[in-house]
């Protein structure tokens, strides 16, 4: 086991001997206070670490601690940083206490494949992950009792880059353990937390490490143990690598490995939440540990339903994990205990046919073994109850137990440091902590010149950001000229900047807007109101799909038609989409309806004042108002082919007849009164309803609370604070 922390530096300077214990705790990344820490401690080499703070403090110079342990104004911050987290760990009084009086060692258990918290940490791939961090803050936040339960992932995901051609390669780096803020889990004796894991014939040991958020610990496991074989080792070296028989083992680890992780160190959840499917091994160690405790299979099974909470996150097939049987049985082999007799029971628990023979299906287990049940938007519900009917054979669609709680973001984390200095002003300083629709509605006392101007620097940082990404990248790797264009060197700081960044894949239909190129180079060129657009994203590797679409894309970015107004930003991480959600004037969406579960980065967008355009899909359906944005609708038709040109007529439509003009035209004091209110609405609609806040107090309110009370403690929503459906 790799030994890290920060225990490699040189002592600290007294009075500020708890810097390292300020950045091992990712949460100064949404505390605006600690933030400014580490920006005050060196704000060239902040940028220069994609803001990582551990990196930092190995690479400052003594003689640069001893100075800034003397400056007064560094002092102040720092001394406030720690008034702010030290309450936050310790208190006893928040949201949760005031429904959960007492719920002494119980907790919270949130499984997922990946947490996306901080691009120091990258264990995450996409939205999954960003939603999993999210609600890990929303959780510390609100004082809920939460244990996230991931893995390590030393590789990490890959790495794009992207050929002259324009086709995606991945590669992957080990993480420097030195720069990562994590920490070894103990146990309570105080002992380094490693478990062991059946895996068919053999055992592979885990080890576990922390993450400090607060007041929420996120776990991960990890195998790169010496202990291990080479070939086991790897099998949690990177997220969502390998074939099949790599993805039911490290599933296997995840579900039960993770329960015995808890065990290990003396938890014991009163919930256990499934963020997607990949972690419905979960229910089989529970059931186990019932069942040696004496339970009836038909008692453990309903015991685990009773304190089961499961989320769906995705319509589209290739995002519910399927197995052979045989193979899953093969590799569960040491896992049964006294399960094992139940063997066949708990199997068919995971049977599904989806018209292709029949398979154990992780989502299907999951529907199975879950006493509450939810998709992440209200279409998505609806969708999700037909998707899967014959779970519940001869159920009506409305009787089918699918709950729609809408997905959120964590506004600490996504709202522009700039932007938020003047939420300060009009707001108030508490405005992160509250989350009512008054509060929003000041956003109408911004004047106009102060809200355009904070608008007009976020774009310029954008291009800023762009083009030194270009610079270095043609410094360090010497690529051609070709390559640097198509990065953004030639984007106008001036010109209206749509956004297009997420994952590449057919169904999300990235290359909607090119379908009449001809039309588009007009909206692009036209003097004097140019158009221009960034894209980024990654393919996933087995996706040669999704490559090529990613391909067509960059080569418009080449395309001499479009005078330089299109660019890709290449290997798409959280550090990149800060600035596009922040920095770009409209964020475009158009998936393939209904296949857009809930998606959140047009929330991060709007929240920031980029209004959304997109289809009615997923969470825009429900947030929509028709003056926060625009709605993309080109009707209902018989095909594809015969749908996708009409949506991209509709979009054209929209932006000749309605989004540039309400960009360009200008007063005398070269403002744009038209846009201006509809940047207004897109805060003032989406801050108070899609967050984490009320997303996280809908979960507790809807999912969580029954498994409570059904456990003998006390939950109350009597105080009048009760989450506000969108």
């Amino acid at each position: 086991m790799t030994t890290i922390g920060l225990s490699g530096l040189d002592a600290l300077p007294r009075r500020i001997d708890r810097l390292d214990e300020l950045a091992l705790d990712l949460w100064w990344s949404w505390n605006p206070h600690a933030r400014n820490v580490f920006r005050r401690l060196d704000y060239t080499l902040w940028r220069a670490t994609a803001h990582n703070p551990v990196r930092m403090l190995r690479l400052l110079p003594p003689a640069e601690l001893e100075a800034v342990a003397r400056d007064p104004a560094f002092l102040d911050l720092y001394d406030r940083a720690l008034r702010d987290l030290d309450p936050t760990r310790t208190s006893t009084k928040s949201w949760w206490s005031e429904r959960v009086p007492a719920m002494p060692g119980r907790s919270i258990a949130y499984f997922s494949a990946e947490f996306a918290i901080h691009q120091s940490l990258p264990i995450y791939a996409g939205g999954l992950g960003v939603l999993a961090g999210d609600i890990c803050k929303e959780a510390s936040d609100l004082g809920l009792p939460l244990l996230g339960v991931g893995f390590m992932y030393p590789q990490g995901y890959f790495h794009q880059q992207v050929s002259a051609d324009g086709w995606q390669q991945e590669s992957y780096e080990r993480l420097n353990w030195a720069d990562a803020p994590v920490t070894p889990a103990v146990t309570p004796g105080g002992r380094p937390c490693v478990v062991t894991v059946p895996l068919g014939s053999r055992t592979v040991k885990v080890a576990v490490w922390r993450v400090r958020l607060g007041r929420t610990k996120l776990y991960l496991l990890d195998t790169g143990l010496e202990e291990n074989a080479p070939w086991d080792r790897e099998l949690t070296a990177r997220l969502y690598g390998g074939d099949t028989e790599t993805r039911v083992q490290q599933e296997i680890i995840l579900g039960i490995g993770g329960v015995r992780a808890l065990r290990a160190m003396g938890a014991n959840p009163v919930v256990w939440h499934l963020n997607e499917g990949h972690a419905a091994f979960v229910v089989l160690q529970r059931m186990r540990e019932m069942i040696e405790q004496g339970r009836s299979f038909e008692a453990t099974l309903a015991e685990v339903r009773r304190t089961t909470v499961f989320t769906t996150h995705t319509p589209v097939p290739a995002g519910h994990d399927t197995f052979p049987f045989q193979l899953v049985d093969s590799h569960l082999a040491g896992c049964w205990g006294t399960l094992g007799s139940h063997r066949e029971a708990f199997l068919s628990l995971g049977h599904y046919d989806n018209g292709s023979g029949p398979r154990f299906n992780m989502t299907a287990l999951a529907l199975r073994t879950a006493g509450r049940v939810n998709a992440v938007s209200r279409l998505h519900a609806g969708v999700t109850r037909d998707m899967w009917a014959p779970i519940w054979p001869g159920a009506a669609p409305d009787q089918r137990p699918v709950h729609a709680v809408t997905n959120g973001i964590h506004v600490g984390t996504w709202v522009a440091h700039r932007l938020g200095l003047v939420f300060d002003r009009y707001l108030g300083g508490d405005w992160r902590d509250q989350r009512d629709d008054a509060l929003w509605d000041r956003v109408l006392d911004i004047p106009d010149a102060e809200l355009w101007g904070v608008r007009q620097e976020l774009r310029r940082y954008l291009l800023d950001f762009i083009r030194e990404r270009a610079r270095q990248r043609w410094a360090d790797e010497r690529v051609g000229a070709g390559r640097v264009l198509a990065a953004g060197t030639l984007l106008d700081p001036n010109a209206l900047t749509i956004g297009f960044a997420r994952r590449f894949t057919e169904y999300k239909r990235p290359e909607l807007i090119f379908t009449d190129p001809a039309r588009l180079g007009r909206i692009l060129n036209a003097p004097k109101r140019t158009v221009q657009l960034v894209f980024a994203g990654k393919a996933h590797p087995a996706d040669d799909g999704g490559k090529h679409h990613l391909q067509h894309v960059y080569q418009r970015a080449l395309d001499a038609a479009f005078a330089g107004r299109v660019a890709f930003v290449d290997d798409y991480d959280l550090h990149v989409a800060h600035f596009l959600v922040q920095g770009c004037d409209v964020w475009l969406n158009n998936p393939r309806k209904p296949l857009e579960a809930s998606g959140t980065s047009g929330m991060k967008a709007a929240l920031n004042g980029v209004p959304h355009l997109s289809i009615g899909d997923g969470w825009w359906a429900e947030g929509y108002s028709g003056d926060n944005g625009w709605l993309i609708d080109g009707g209902e038709h018989p095909d594809r082919a015969a749908t996708d040109a009409a949506d991209a007529d509709a979009l054209y439509t929209l932006l000749e007849r309605d989004v540039v003009p309400a960009f360009y035209d200008r007063d005398r004091d070269d403002l744009p009164r038209r846009w201006l209110p509809i940047v207004r609405q897109a805060i003032r609609t989406v801050a108070p309803r899609f967050t984490t806040r009320r997303m996280v107090k809908e979960y507790v309110e809807q999912m969580y609370a029954p498994a409570i009370r059904a456990s003998g403690y006390k939950y109350t929503d009597e105080t009048g604070d009760r989450p506000v459906s969108p």
